[in-house]
């Protein structure tokens, strides 16, 4: 199966602590990196979780709040430092551009690549990139500012050769991709050979969704239900649920709520408040409601 997996490089929340490094993940899809929001020191963990910075193009920003995007500006610089060429794409809602251009003006006079940035709507769910094998789709959520989540989905992939059969039938080379995508095989003497004898089927495609700060929001379900992996933010226990609500954040419970509402087979989660000392009593929460949850720690790797 093809490597769809993701890694933490931090998961806490606006005040800095000495246990937790802003928000940042990465997705990686068959070696493609997807850099989902950027806090600080984002790049610092991207090194110490092995990755690769030439196999990083694409940056998704869910809303501006500095917590999720002030590790851009050392990004950006670190990859010209390194002698980068290809194009970074950048993907945020409304406004990254006035924030960020004049950064790029002031200190990338000498740039060697260039810096796009792909702004979008954050009300409405809209299909914002696609490749051969992934599409992205933004989550509306509701938070003091325009925010999303991400829907990171696989395109289904075609059907594994049954290799056997196909030297059986002394199928022609020719036919071997019209056989995947799911074509009988008709032979010379006019014999149809089902599909289903010549292939397997091909592994589902996987479903990744990442949503950050916002109130609990039940109207995403229907979007993300059913997926693979769920990240939600975890901000608050419920003894501060008072305090979520008046800084349009979730609790751990309201998180794990949507979670099985959705039907999702995991959830993590994360964004956690500098009021905790320990995130169990987090975890705790969500399990009595969603006991498939786990907790977000920087440098976790989890295979989807």
């Amino acid at each position: 199966m093809e490597k769809f997996e993701l890694h933490i490089l931090g998961c806490g929340s606006a005040l800095p602590t000495t246990r937790h490094f802003p928000t940042s993940q990465v997705l990686n899809v068959r070696e493609k990196l997807f850099m989902i929001d950027c806090g600080e020191g984002a790049q610092l963990q991207f090194r110490k979780s092995r990755l690769k910075f030439s196999r990083l193009n694409h940056v998704f920003i869910s809303h501006l709040h500095g917590d999720h995007c002030f590790g851009l500006p050392g990004l950006v610089s670190t990859l010209n430092l390194l002698g980068r060429t290809a194009e970074l794409h950048v993907h945020a809602p409304r406004g990254v551009a006035e924030v960020f251009a004049p950064f790029l003006d002031f200190f990338g006079k000498q740039m060697s690549y260039r810096v796009l940035f792909h702004e979008f709507d954050t009300r409405e769910a809209a299909l914002i990139y696609e490749d051969r094998s992934l599409t992205v789709t933004t989550i509306p959520l509701c938070h003091r500012m325009p925010c999303c989540g991400f829907l990171f989905a696989e395109k289904p992939g075609a059907n594994h050769i049954v290799r056997d059969m196909v030297d059986f039938y002394q199928v022609p080379v020719h036919e071997l991709n019209r056989i995947k995508n799911g074509a009988d095989y008709v032979t010379p003497e006019g014999l149809v050979v089902p599909n289903d004898r010549l292939t397997t089927p091909a592994a589902p495609p996987r479903k990744y969704a990442y949503c950050s700060d916002t109130l609990c929001q039940p109207g995403i379900v229907r979007q993300i239900e059913g997926v693979d992996l769920l990240f939600h933010e975890a901000t608050f226990a419920e003894a501060d649920a008072p305090r979520a609500s008046e800084t349009f954040h979730t609790t751990a419970s309201q998180a794990a709520g949507i979670a099985r509402a959705a039907g999702v087979k995991r959830l993590l989660i994360g964004h956690f408040s500098a009021r905790y000392d320990d995130e169990v009593v987090l975890l705790q929460e969500a399990q009595a409601v969603f006991p498939a949850t786990g907790l977000a720690g920087e440098m976790l790797c989890v295979e989807i």
